[in-house]
C-alpha cells in the first residue's frame, strides 16, 4: 500500500518553497530487504534477511530540532533503539514463542504479499516521528471503545496461545503497547508493516503482559496490506491499525472491510484525519492551510479526510456493527516539540498542494513556531476512532 500522506511530517522534507523548514518523517530505506519476523529479544527468524550493510540496518536518519531548525541525532529526540538491537543473533530453537515475542510453533502463512518496488516507492517512516507522536497518539484514543470490543473478545471460543490480533501498518509497534495491556488474556500479536526497520523495532519494544498478566507473544510479517484476503486473517480475533485508513484508497478500505468480514473478526482503526484543525489564537490564514493540507491528503485517490465515513459505510455494508467516536490531539506547551513538527509538516504539504502560498505560509509557519516556543500555542487535531464488529463467521460466537 501507499503511505504518502499519513502525518504531515511524511510531506514536509518535499514542500515547495524550499524554506519552510523539513522535519521527521519518511526514512530512506533504499537498501532494506525482506525480514520475515524478528523476536523481541532481537532474534530474526531463520531465512530473513536484514539490511546489506549491518544486522540491525541503517540508523534512525537524522531529524530537525523543533525549536531552531539544525540537525540533531535520533538520541536528541528521546528515541533510543533497544540494546536487543544491536546484534540480533538466530534462535536456537525457531519454532518456540518467547515470552513477549517470536512465531508460534509450526509452519507459518503469509498473509499479505509483496508489490514490487518500483522508482516511485516512497519513502518510510521516520521513527523518531512515531516516537514523538506516541503520547499524543496514546492519549487521544478512545477509550469508549475498548468495552464492546472486549465484550466480542470475552465471546470468542477460547483457543491456545489466546487471542491472535493482527495490527496493520504496525510502525514501532505503539498500537500494541497501548492496547495490549488494556485487553485481559493471552495474546499473540502479528505485526504488519512494509518497512523491516520498523518491524525490528516493534518487536523489541512489544509488551510482554496483558491486563491480567497473561502473556503476549508477537511475531512480524512485511507485506502490503492493500491485498490482504480473508484467508489471511484466518484465526484472528481482533485487526487494529492506528493513522492507516486516510492512506488508503476506497478500494484498499473496501478490501480491508471485505477481509475483516470474511474472517468474521472485529477492527479497531484509530486516529483517522477528519479534516479539522483549531489553533489558538487564531489567524486568518488557518482555515486556507487546513483546506489545501486536506485536498493534499486527497491526492492520487486517497481517502484523506473522508476515510472514516467510506470505512464505516464499507463495514456495514458486509453486515458490520460500526461505532465510530472521536480521538483529538490536544497539544499544548507540554507538547511543543510533537507541535512544532507537525506545522512543518501540516503547512508543507499545503504549499506543495499550493505553491501560491509559499510567501504567506512562510511568514506563517514562523510565527506559529516562535508562538509554540513561547508556549503561547495550543492546538486541536482532531481524529476519529472506529471500531466494526462483524457477524462472527464459523467457530466464534
Amino acid at each position: 500500500m501507499r503511505r504518502t500522506t499519513a502525518t504531515p511530517a511524511d510531506l514536509a522534507r518535499r514542500a515547495g518553497g524550499g524554506r519552510i523548514p523539513s522535519q521527521p518523517g519518511p526514512r530512506g530505506a533504499e537498501n532494506l530487504t525482506e525480514v520475515d519476523a524478528v523476536t523481541q529479544d532481537g532474534h530474526t527468524r531463520p531465512g530473513s534477511a536484514v539490511a546489506p550493510d549491518g544486522p540491525t540496518g541503517p540508523g534512525p536518519a537524522a531529524v530537525s530540532d523543533a525549536r531552531t531548525g539544525h540537525g540533531t541525532t535520533a538520541a536528541a529526540t528521546g528515541w533510543t533503539a533497544p540494546e536487543a538491537a544491536a546484534a540480533p543473533d538466530r534462535p536456537t530453537d525457531p519454532g518456540s514463542v518467547i515470552s513477549g515475542a517470536g512465531p508460534v510453533a509450526g509452519p507459518e502463512r503469509p498473509t499479505v504479499r509483496l508489490r514490487e518496488d518500483g522508482p516511485d516507492e516512497p519513502p518510510r517512516y521516520a521513527p523518531e516521528w512515531l516516537q514523538l507522536r506516541e503520547g499524543a497518539d496514546a492519549c487521544a484514543r478512545a477509550l469508549d471503545l475498548l468495552d464492546p470490543l472486549r465484550i466480542r473478545l470475552a465471546n470468542l471460543p477460547g483457543r491456545p496461545g489466546g487471542a491472535v490480533v493482527h495490527d496493520l501498518g504496525c510502525g514501532t509497534g505503539s498500537m500494541g503497547r497501548w492496547l495490549a495491556p488494556r485487553l485481559d488474556g493471552a495474546q499473540h500479536w502479528v505485526l504488519h508493516d512494509r518497512d523491516p526497520y520498523l518491524l525490528h523495532f516493534a518487536a523489541v519494544a512489544s509488551p510482554r503482559a496483558a491486563a491480567d498478566g497473561s502473556g503476549v507473544t508477537v511475531e512480524t510479517r512485511r507485506g502490503d496490506i492493500a491485498r490482504l484476503t480473508p484467508d489471511g486473517l484466518a484465526g484472528a480475533s481482533l485487526v487494529t491499525a492506528s493513522a492507516l485508513l486516510d492512506v488508503l484508497t476506497r478500494e484498499e478500505v473496501e478490501t480491508l472491510a471485505a477481509a475483516c468480514a470474511g474472517a468474521g473478526c472485529p477492527a479497531l482503526l484509530t486516529l483517522s484525519v477528519a479534516g479539522r484543525v483549531e489553533l489558538s489564537p487564531a489567524d486568518p490564514l488557518d482555515e486556507e492551510i487546513a483546506a489545501a493540507f486536506n485536498a493534499h491528503q486527497r491526492r492520487d485517490g486517497l481517502l484523506g479526510p473522508d476515510a472514516v465515513t467510506v470505512a464505516a459505510e464499507a463495514f456495514a455494508d458486509r453486515g458490520a456493527t460500526v461505532k465510530i467516536q472521536p480521538s483529538p490531539w490536544r497539544l499544548g506547551p507540554a507538547e511543543a516539540a510533537l507541535t512544532a513538527q507537525w506545522l512543518r509538516g501540516w503547512v508543507g504539504a499545503a504549499v506543495e498542494q499550493r505553491p501560491e502560498l509559499a510567501a504567506r505560509a512562510e511568514r506563517y509557519l514562523a510565527a506559529r513556531l516562535a508562538a509554540c516556543a513561547a508556549g503561547d500555542l495550543h492546538v486541536t487535531v482532531h481524529h476519529s476512532d472506529l471500531l466494526a464488529l462483524p457477524r462472527p463467521t464459523g467457530g466464534h460466537r
